[in-house]
């Protein structure tokens, strides 16, 4: 069967289905072509799943908390979990938010083919549906969005007790000890979930530090909970494989000691790579970035008409990264003149406590040849930290000396995603320490801490 559009999609990811409702939107005839469900990868078995059981598991944790001696006078019993449910919740929030992405397409006149899409050139594309049958797409427009995969090690490869975050998110039971390869988000995230479930954790981690992406400073009280919730973490540590008996993890660490970790299961968390190989992109012979399509500030590849965004371009791979990008493209192919160039990105740890970092930390500023002013302003000093029972952490801000235009926000703390959005909208909007300074702030919230530390960045905080 040969079918002709305007728009082709491959992938229904964050990126893929929201440039597809935008074409939509725009009267742009769209087939979107996705292999699995709707989603991608962070509605399916990423950024959504996982949120989902870092809430059941910090629930679970606080369930134990209450009953020993909570300070805050609550007795209760002893909590069980039955993980199945959980795993059945999880999945029950996955099924409504994919259930309705479908919707949206729907709404906007897309059509939605299941089915696994191979490029024979840069506009027609084949695709094996699930049902076994071939239909080829002709389009004038090929947008990929093929999003990104696991990272596997050559020498552990995923399998039986060694799984990917995929496997870790729906788990038939907790295991009694868990080895986390990587201490960056992913596996940070997941290895506190699993500990506060009551699996004893061992993080290996090759750098000297966690999440070696985020400077020391903002990463300090992630250690200490760490450390608090009994996680074993061996910095500056390599993994060498399984031992023998398959029950457990040879590592090499820092004093060129070997040993051997008692694993159940092995999450490798070791990072993601754009997923470029299988599907007869390089039939195209764009112009790469290492492993990812190389774009411009439009998301052109060197091929006309043939666009890339999310993941398969590189990083930062960020789902609203991606949404914003798709958003750009069914515009411009509809005659809009847009360009992706936006003042800053939000990127989101949610660890306990969360970290958040947008725009440039102080050390990225001097190192741009930028004088700047930094300052912090503790959470020990918030009241509303304190009535939460969570008072490690900060907010800081980094500006311009000269003209107090802020460059960079980072915060660390229970709850800080949310500030997230504050922060992105200073720096897009082009404010300065006196504008947030000047800003009235709720209280008792825990965003009076953005306030306090622009004051102090001006000299004069007030509760510090």
């Amino acid at each position: 069967m040969n079918i002709t559009t305007t728009l082709l999609i491959i992938g229904g990811g964050p990126g893929g289905y929201v440039a597809a409702i935008r074409a939509g939107q725009l009267g742009i005839k769209t087939i979107l072509v996705e292999a699995g469900q709707l989603g991608g990868t962070c509605l399916n078995i990423g950024c959504i799943p996982s949120k989902a059981l870092i809430h059941a598991a910090e629930e679970f944790e606080k369930a134990g908390h209450y009953a020993g001696d909570s300070p805050l006078g609550i007795k209760a019993a002893a909590p069980t979990m039955d993980i199945t449910r959980t795993v059945g919740w999880k999945d029950g929030i996955v099924k409504r938010l994919t259930g309705g992405v479908g919707a949206l397409l729907k709404k906007n006149d897309v059509q939605v083919i299941n089915g696994f899409a191979r490029i024979l050139d840069g506009k027609t594309v084949e695709v094996k549906t699930a049902s076994g049958e071939l239909q080829r797409v002709h389009c004038e427009h090929l947008l990929l969005a093929a999003g990104s995969e696991a990272v596997e090690l050559p020498f552990m490869p995923f399998g039986g007790k060694v799984v990917s975050s995929t496997e870790a998110l729906s788990p038939v039971a907790v295991p009694q000890k868990l080895v986390v390869v990587g201490a960056g988000y992913i596996g940070l995230e997941l290895g506190t979930a699993y500990r506060k479930l009551g699996a004893e954790v061992t993080v290996v981690e090759a750098f000297d530090r966690l999440l070696p992406a985020y400077d020391a400073e903002l990463t300090k009280p992630v250690g200490a909970a760490l450390k608090r919730l009994g996680i074993d973490v061996r910095l500056g540590s390599k993994v060498l494989g399984l031992n023998a008996a398959g029950d457990g993890v040879r590592v090499q660490g820092a004093d060129g000691v070997e040993t051997v970790l008692a694993a159940d299961n092995v999450l490798v968390a070791v990072g993601r790579r754009p997923r470029t190989a299988g599907w007869g992109l390089e039939s195209l012979q764009l112009d790469m970035n290492g492993r990812a399509v190389k774009i411009d500030d439009q998301c052109r590849t060197s091929m006309r008409n043939i666009w890339a965004i999310g993941d398969i371009a590189g990083e930062p791979m960020l789902a609203h990264r991606a949404m914003a990008q798709g958003e750009m493209v069914a515009e411009i192919i509809s005659g809009k003149r847009r360009h992706f160039t936006p003042a800053a990105m939000p990127a989101v740890c949610f660890t306990d406590p969360e970290v958040v970092v947008v725009g440039m930390s102080p050390a990225e500023a001097q190192a741009a040849g930028l004088d700047v002013i930094s300052a912090n302003f503790p959470f020990a000093a918030n009241g509303r930290a304190m009535t939460i029972e969570s008072t490690d952490g900060f907010v800081r801000v980094v500006a311009r000396r000269d003209n107090h235009l802020i460059l960079g926000w980072q915060a660390v703390g229970r709850g800080v995603s949310e500030l997230s959005t504050a922060f992105s909208h200073s720096i897009e909007l082009g404010a300065r320490l006196e504008d947030v300074a000047g800003t009235i702030h709720a209280h008792p919230t825990l965003g009076e801490a953005v306030q306090e530390a622009a004051l102090r960045a001006l000299g004069h905080a007030l509760h510090i």
